[in-house]
């Protein structure tokens, strides 16, 4: 019965991993990145809601005359 020879079994996982880095980086180097991202300034809305434009007086109850 034949032995398996593993001897090259290193010098073909480094060329793979190897060959597996380079085509990631060619990937990764194909796409368009931004350069200088710059914030926007976003502005919300105000929204009126009814109780801005009424007096209202929250009672507590530790606030009540005795």
């Amino acid at each position: 019965m034949p032995q398996l020879d593993t001897s090259t079994w290193l010098t073909m996982i480094l060329s793979m991993f190897l060959t597996l880095f380079i085509i990631l980086q060619l990937k990764i180097s194909k796409h368009n990145f931004y350069y200088n991202p710059e914030l926007m300034a976003t502005k919300t809305p105000k929204q009126n809601t009814p109780w801005e434009t009424k007096w209202t007086k929250t009672y507590l109850p530790l606030s009540l005359p005795l």
